[in-house]
């Protein structure tokens, strides 16, 4: 695709036809490649070195509504969520102070500033400071997307 690429492909699909099921065939099987996929709303991946068979069960899977990855990326996704489980909360975030990670915590829980000032015994303010730092530290823009950094790296819950 000498415009775009497949991840900004899937984006753009579904903005525009939610229903269709977009599977990947590519030769990326590095983590992030397969999880920007998965964020942008692919519900299959699959190597290009699938087999035909593999690769024609996959779209009817995917059409069906299903998700589906190939052998090796479902092995990729099943380390990658153990290694959340196993992973001490000191070490998610290592850029942030245990205050923030404290206060990305309690965004992630669903709590606004005024509940998060409370339950810390804090001023609006500097819980305000605080969740910007967040922002900053993160590379994110919003809330939002901070509370889905959060919750992928098993905060929140």
């Amino acid at each position: 695709m000498p415009d775009t690429n497949g991840i900004e492909a899937t984006r753009r699909i579904l903005a525009t036809s939610p229903h269709i099921g977009v599977l990947m065939l590519t030769m990326y099987e590095d983590d992030d490649s397969v999880f920007a996929a998965m964020r942008a709303g692919a519900r299959g991946y699959l190597l290009k070195g699938a087999l035909k068979a593999e690769i024609l069960r996959a779209i009817q899977v995917v059409s069906s509504g299903e998700v589906i990855f190939g052998a090796a990326i479902a092995q990729r996704v099943m380390r990658y969520f153990a290694g959340l489980r196993s992973m001490p909360p000191a070490q998610v975030f290592p850029e942030l102070t245990p205050r923030e990670r404290e206060i990305l915590n309690l965004l992630a829980q669903g709590l606004n500033n005024t509940q998060i000032a409370e339950r810390l015994v804090l001023s609006g303010k500097t819980v305000r400071n605080h969740i910007s730092n967040i922002f900053s530290k993160l590379q994110v823009a919003d809330r939002a997307q901070a509370v889905v950094k959060a919750r992928d790296a098993g905060l929140g819950f």
